[in-house]
């Protein structure tokens, strides 16, 4: 993925790690677009920052249709799509009450993206040099246990994004995984000010730097998710459980 001249386009970017990835984007010269659900957030951070803006709610297929129809009529040029639309809560699996929110997990997590390119699929085809970045997480490789589902549907996301990729082969869609580990953000309550996440700049600063380094890269590690990324390769998954859950990360 060359780092400018896109047209991009970012659901469940108005806060968080889709927001500053879309900020940092837009100002390496590509066009970006950001959806989200809250209409009045949407206007405000396209009055602040110029991005271009639709409303999605990727758990609503007739949402993402819609959004979609309008993407593609008001940018026909679009040829890089941001799947990641992504929530995290914690589950008790001890009492049959964790299936509420695991299916909701399961609905944006997986149902999300998956919509994303169902949708997106022709369009980024059509297009002589298109990306489809798909976000999985550190936890995919090195699960905390107390959020299954949502450790579950990042491994999705990745063995997926591994799959799709072969399956693009013969196309112009190149496959790109960003793995995250821990951020600075509201994904969970009180991450954005938790000292042992990574800090939101940072953390899209160097994702930047390696899009720009490594174009062709099927998969964007900062330095801080491979402890994460590697423990069962580098045979040291055991301890890697343990550091995870020790009460200072915990």
């Amino acid at each position: 993925m060359n780092i400018t001249g896109n047209t991009i386009f970012i659901p469940g970017a108005t806060s968080g790690i889709g927001l500053a990835l879309a900020l940092r984007l837009k100002a390496a010269g590509n066009t970006v677009i950001i959806g989200g659900r809250r209409t009045d957030l949407l206007e405000r951070l396209a009055a602040e920052h110029g991005l271009s803006t639709v409303a999605i709610d990727t758990t609503d297929p007739s949402s993402v249709l819609a959004a979609r129809d309008l993407v593609v009529a008001e940018h026909p040029d679009l040829n890089v799509l941001v799947a990641m639309a992504g929530i995290m809560a914690f589950e008790d699996i001890h009492t049959a009450g964790f299936l509420e929110t695991a299916e909701r997990i399961v609905e944006t997590n997986i149902l999300g993206p998956l919509r994303l390119v169902a949708a997106f699929t022709e369009q980024l085809q059509g297009r002589p040099d298109a990306t489809l970045v798909t976000v999985s997480s550190g936890l995919a490789f090195t699960p905390l246990a107390y959020f299954p589902t949502y450790n579950a549907s990042k491994a999705f996301i990745h063995q997926y994004s591994e799959t799709v990729r072969l399956q693009f082969a013969d196309t112009s869609v190149s496959v790109i995984e960003i793995v995250p580990p821990a951020v600075q953000t509201e994904l969970v309550a009180g991450g954005s000010s938790n000292e042992h996440y990574l800090p939101l700049d940072a953390f899209a600063d160097e994702v930047m730097s390696l899009l720009e380094a490594q174009p062709d890269a099927h998969e964007i590690l900062v330095e801080a998710v491979k402890f994460l990324r590697f423990s069962e390769v580098e045979n040291r998954y055991a301890g890697a459980i343990a550091a995870l859950h020790a009460p200072a990360h915990a």
